[in-house]
């Protein structure tokens, strides 16, 4: 990734991969690449202290190698918790940042759990947060209204999440999620006529592939910083960086995503699946 031009790597305490971030890089390079990683600031349903994510910080310190962390991000913050992660933790944080711990202060959404994004517009009001991680993609699209206006306003800069997740890469999930949709009531009756609903997408001048289509409707939204993916292939891992290095989508495709899907909230922001990592020793 690093040869191909990949510059920020994200990861996070929960993920047990930030040992193989630190192990990685030499000095030198370490230099040349943005490292973004996470605390939680919950323990089950009890908050954690301001000791416990600076503590937190420390230890991911340590596994990475590193004396700074570029970006601090608070994970998965919901609504209800947004209160804590402010008058809590941030001070906390913002001492360390001091220090020289870290260069940026910022929060990631718990997207499935806030579709309509409400912590993320409470976070943007208070001008506390430099960098934000949110949830957008093709059939959801409720940040342009909620989210993108105000850190464009503000200068926050924004990682873009589930751009792609199962329901554009797993066969059969996306007529599915069409079919459920429209069963619902929230599309009309003729998208649950396909079962390639988006194909419309892929053509000459257009996207290669749905893949494609999704990664590159995300790279050039207004607003949109930099782009993540996760892979365990070198094939996919090439694949994912030409999609994110072509053009943007004809305005035509664009614009019938826009009036066809506009005002989807939470669709296709399935969970993380479980993944299981061998700590360091």
């Amino acid at each position: 990734a690093f040869d191909l031009g990949v510059t920020l790597f994200d990861t996070a305490e929960a993920y047990g991969t930030e040992h193989i971030i630190g192990a990685a890089f030499t000095p030198s390079e370490r230099t040349r690449i943005v490292i973004s990683t996470k605390s939680r600031i919950m323990r089950g349903s009890e908050p954690m202290s301001a000791a416990e994510v600076v503590a937190n910080l420390d230890a991911s310190l340590k596994r990475l190698r590193t004396g700074h962390v570029d970006l601090f991000l608070l994970h998965g913050v919901a609504p209800a918790h947004y209160a804590h992660a402010r008058e809590v933790i941030a001070p906390a944080l913002l001492a360390e940042h001091a220090k020289g711990k870290l260069r940026h202060l910022g929060l990631s959404e718990t997207s499935p759990n806030d579709p309509e994004q409400r912590m993320l517009q409470s976070a943007l009001a208070d001008r506390t947060w430099g960098v934000i991680m949110l949830a957008f993609h093709m059939l959801n699209q409720g940040a342009r209204r909620a989210v993108f206006p105000l850190t464009r306003q503000h200068g926050v800069a924004t990682l873009l999440m589930f751009v792609v997740r199962n329901i554009f890469s797993q066969p059969g999930v996306l007529a599915k999620t069409i079919a459920d949709l429209v069963a619902a009531g929230k599309l009309p009756a003729g998208w649950a006529d396909s079962n390639d609903p988006l194909g419309f997408l892929v053509h000459p001048g257009g996207a290669e592939s749905l893949v494609d289509a999704a990664y590159r409707y995300a790279r050039h939204e207004p607003g949109a910083d930099v782009i993540l993916f996760g892979t365990s292939s070198a094939a996919h891992l090439r694949a994912n960086i030409a999609s994110i290095l072509r053009p943007a989508l004809p305005d035509a495709d664009r614009a019938r995503l826009a009036q066809a899907f506009a005002h989807l909230r939470g669709v296709g922001l399935d969970l993380p699946a479980r993944l299981t990592v061998t700590p360091a020793k």
